[in-house]
């Protein structure tokens, strides 16, 4: 017989994980299983106007580097991200990562993922994505017409879709 919550609590780290993988393997650029602070100066580098901040960086890989080893790890990354979850009333967090990602990809700042948005990610995520398949991000994601966008909401519907199989 399994202890009160058991099962419920399996669901709810499964669900996650289906979340945080992905947004994990976009900050590791060089697909070493861990983030350095060369994979987030590539990650912000891509999605920004300019060079990352030194003490940002610095700053995010000592949050989440329990270990002391100078890298996170995914188990560390889904600790931190994942005791964040649902800390504000609405359920959502405020400043994490995926908020981040998601600001990076939206590179006119207009609070949706558009097309384009969708399709410079993949080409920099060394994705290959064709018209077609962007398309049904956004009809997946948004719900509806594609000049509507993405939605933050949208984007972590979509990286919660189980591609294999």
């Amino acid at each position: 017989m399994c202890p009160s919550g058991t099962a419920q609590r399996a669901v709810v780290e499964a669900s996650l994980s289906t979340v945080l993988r992905p947004a994990f393997d976009v900050l590791d650029a060089d697909r070493d299983g861990k983030i350095s602070r060369d994979d987030l100066r590539t990650f912000y580098a891509e999605f920004t106007s300019g060079d990352a901040d030194e003490e940002a960086i610095k700053s995010m890989i000592s949050v989440a580097d329990s270990n002391r080893d100078g890298f996170v790890e995914y188990n560390e990354f889904e600790r931190v991200l994942g005791d964040r979850r649902g800390s504000s009333p609405a359920g959502r967090r405020e400043g994490g990562v995926m908020e981040d990602v998601f600001r990076m990809m939206d590179k006119d700042g207009d609070g949706k993922l558009s097309h384009e948005d969708l399709k410079s990610y993949m080409q920099w995520a060394g994705f290959s994505a064709s018209d077609a398949d962007i398309k049904a991000m956004i009809a997946l994601g948004g719900g509806g017409d594609e000049k509507d966008g993405v939605s933050y909401d949208g984007l972590l519907k979509i990286l919660a879709i189980d591609f294999v199989g």
